[in-house]
Formats: structure tokens, sequence, C-alpha cells
């Protein structure tokens, strides 16, 4: 029998990257500004579909939401790689305030519009866009590169912890009256704060800070980046079945409602059953990826068709307990793939590069998003909600098959000797 202090060091050992105080801080006030969040988007999947009553409307929402991070993520990887990540992070969460509380005004007053949405979050995509890269960048910076798989793998449990949490009060206090839908989004312009305060109280000396690039044109900078990841094997292989995972398969903020509100008639309580079961099955899976070692080529491939079969099945069902039992399960695909993906480009990224490669991660995983959110809403007005749901599936099936071949090819290049092609760790 394993001795209690034994068992104790191994409960530790999955939470390790919290011994660092700047990670720590970090960890915790994330958590309360991602709760915050998801609160705001439950709410607003719900006021569109309100207001519209269309699948089409719903999709146009996300794509404008994130169309900036597809036209600018790249260049926000090249201000991540430029300037002080800590104080750049700062600017961009008080910016994402001040638009969740504009857009509190307007639904507790009644002002709001379809239009006016469109326009908040497209603005709230421009921020994303500079945001993502430089958190993602900034890991390694407050953790460490020792305890950078379970820092990525934390946040990924800290995510999805918010996903629990965050639709669930947004269902309860959807309920209210005149006013629960604009308090959803007051309650997320406060959370903000949380991470603020974090980014704040950070000491600089603790922090492990990579080496900048020289300034150069912005443009030649991107460039760079996109030789260098099309040269480097391992990252290719992530970026490649990124691609098809997160314009088809990631729309979550999507399909969801769609399917909640379509296929099953779930009402608001539905859809956050559904967001919080997938956070649930997120966060067994982000704790499971924290207790293990580093992710395998082979464990990226393996999610990646995992998630791909579910999502057909989720396509397939039409009874809710069946479709919050796909959620779960989807939940834990999904997780398992992205911090493979996520861990395995930066453990290989050299640190002058990390914010432009992970401005990549950023476009193909959120990036993405405004044309399978438009795919999937203008599929769904005219063919149905699930028929729409099985072709993402399929296309996903097709993106797996292709990372397969190139993993095979780059394998065989670098066992021939091919000049520029190193060989796949496992």
């Amino acid at each position: 029998m394993k001795s209690p202090s034994f068992s104790l060091r191994g409960a530790a050992h999955g939470f390790r990257a919290l011994h660092n105080r700047n990670y720590r801080l970090f960890w915790f006030g994330q958590m309360v500004s991602v709760a915050g969040t998801w609160m705001q988007d439950t709410a607003l999947a719900v006021l569109v579909l309100r207001l519209t009553d269309s699948p089409f409307a719903l999709g146009l929402t996300m794509t404008i939401r994130y169309l900036p991070i597809l036209c600018f993520s790249l260049f926000g990887g090249v201000l991540a790689d430029r300037l002080p990540k800590r104080r750049t992070l700062i600017y961009v969460q008080a910016v994402q305030m001040v638009i969740a509380f504009a857009l509190a005004a307007l639904t507790s007053t009644d002002l709001i519009t379809v239009e006016l949405i469109y326009i908040l979050a497209f603005l709230r995509g421009g921020a994303d866009a500079v945001d993502m890269p430089t958190r993602q960048a900034f890991t390694v910076e407050m953790a460490g590169p020792e305890d950078l798989h379970n820092a990525v793998a934390l946040n990924s449990a800290q995510f999805n912890t918010a996903r629990i949490v965050g639709p669930t009060i947004a269902g309860f206090l959807m309920l209210i009256p005149t006013i629960g839908t604009a308090l959803c989004f007051y309650v997320n312009g406060v959370s903000f704060i949380g991470v603020i305060a974090a980014y704040l109280f950070m000491r600089e000396s603790e922090l492990f800070t990579a080496p900048r690039p020289p300034r150069q044109n912005a443009v030649r900078q991107v460039g760079e980046g996109l030789r260098y990841a099309a040269k480097t094997p391992d990252i290719m292989l992530v970026l490649v079945v990124m691609a098809f995972m997160g314009t088809f398969g990631f729309n979550f903020q999507t399909i969801f409602p769609l399917v909640n509100e379509y296929v099953l008639h779930g009402g608001p309580a539905g859809l956050s059953l559904l967001l919080a079961l997938t956070g649930v099955g997120s966060v067994v899976a982000g704790l499971i990826a924290a207790y293990r070692g580093k992710p395998s080529e082979r464990r990226l491939l393996v999610s990646a068709a995992l998630f791909t079969v579910l999502l057909f099945a989720v396509g397939l069902s039409r009874w809710q307990p069946v479709t919050a039992a796909l959620s779960l399960l989807i939940g834990m695909a999904s997780i398992l793939f992205m911090t493979s993906a996520n861990t395995r480009l930066q453990l290989v990224v050299a640190g002058e590069m990390r914010g432009r490669v992970m401005g990549m991660y950023a476009l193909l995983f959120m990036g993405t998003t405004p044309i399978g959110s438009l795919l999937v809403g203008t599929l769904a007005e005219k063919n149905g909600v699930s028929w729409t749901v099985v072709e993402m599936g399929a296309v996903c099936a097709v993106g797996v098959v292709v990372a397969i071949w190139y993993a095979v090819r780059s394998r065989r290049a670098a066992h021939a000797g091919v000049p520029g092609s190193p060989a796949s760790s496992d």
C-alpha cells in the first residue's frame, strides 16, 4: 500500500507549476476572468437568437467576432515578440472590460440591436488577436521551461473549470426577468479586475523573460515566422491538424446553441447544461494531461480522431441525454488534443519565435472560426442543424487523414536524411 505522504507528493506533482508565484497569480486571476467570459458568451448566444431567431445571425456573430483574429493574429504574434508581454496583457484586458460594460449597458437599457452586437464582437476580436498569442507566449515566462507542460495542462483545467462555472451561473441569472441577460455582461466586466490585478502584482525579477528579436518590418517578421514553421516538421504537423479542427470542429459557441435550440429544444437551461458538461470533460482531461508526461505525436493524432468521431455522433443524436453525454466526452477529447498541440509547439519553438508561432496557433485555433461559424450557420439554415454537424465531422476526418499522411511523410524524409527534415519526436 502506498503511504499517505507518497500520495500527497503525487497529487502535488500535478499542480507543480503553481509553485511559481507569478504563474499562481495568473492562474487564479484568469479563472475568475474566464468564468465571466463564458457567462457573457452563453448569454450572448441566447440574446442573438432571441433578437433574430436565425441560425445564420448567430453564425455571423461568431464570424465577426473571430474575423480580426483571422486577419491580425500573425501581427499580434509579432507584437508578442516585440513588446513586454505583461504590460501588453494589462492594456488588452482593460479594453475587454470596457467592451463588456458597453454590452451590459446597451442591453440593460433596451438599446441593444444585432448590429451593435456585431460592432462590439468585432472590437472584442481585435483585442483577442493581440491577447491570445501574447498570453500563450507569456506562459513559459511565468512558469519557466521546466514546468511548461504542466502549466499548459493547468491552463486547460482552469479554462474549463470556468467553462463549467460560467454557463451554469449564466443559466440561473438569465432566469431573472428583464435584467438577467444584462447582468451576465455586467458580471463579466467586473471579472476582468481579477486578472488585471494578477498581472499588476507579478514580480518582474521572477519572470523567465525570452530574448526579443531585433525590430524589423512587421510583414518581414511575419514571413520569417512562417518560413521557420514550414521548415520545422513538428510545428507543421500541429498546424496542419489544427487548421482542420479549428476551422470545422471547434465551433462550440455556434454548434451547441444551434443543436440545443433546433434539435433538442432545450432553452437556456439546456444550453448551460451542454456547455457545462463540455467543461467537466475538459477539466478531467486537463488534469489527466497535468499528471502525464510530455505529449507524443500519437496522443495528438489519436485525440484528434476521437474528437472527430464524437462530433459525428453529436450530429446524429436527437435525444438530450445522449447529446449531454457526448458533450462530456467531446470536451475531454478536445482538451487532450489542444494540450498536446500547444505543448508540442512551445517545447519545439525557439524563444525569439514563440510569439509568432503562437500567433499561427491562435490563427488556426480561433482565427479560422469566422469561416467555420459562417459555414455552420449558412448550412444549418439551408440543410438543418444535424446534417451540418455531420458534415463538419466529415471534414475533420479528412484533416486527421492529411495529418497522419504528413507525419508519415516527414518521418520517412528524416530517416532518409533529407536536409531540413529532422525526425519528429515521440
